[in-house]
């Protein structure tokens, strides 16, 4: 089966097992630059992705 990963508009198929931060890295997103939660709670980028499960990211935003 897979994970859902969405970004804003984009959503992203991964396959299950792997960590948040090496899903993110294969579809080219900066694990730095977002907070993955799951079902509305922040979750960690070592979180291990469960099949069937639907990620959102949202982006950190920056200035200086």
């Amino acid at each position: 089966m897979s994970v859902r990963i969405t970004l804003r508009d984009k959503e992203f198929t991964i396959r299950p097992g792997m960590t948040v931060r090496d899903a993110l890295k294969q579809v080219g997103i900066q694990p730095e630059s977002v907070i993955p939660t799951r079902d509305g709670e922040a979750i960690t980028d070592d979180e291990i992705l469960r099949d069937g499960e639907h990620i959102r990211l949202i982006a950190v935003i920056s200035g200086g």
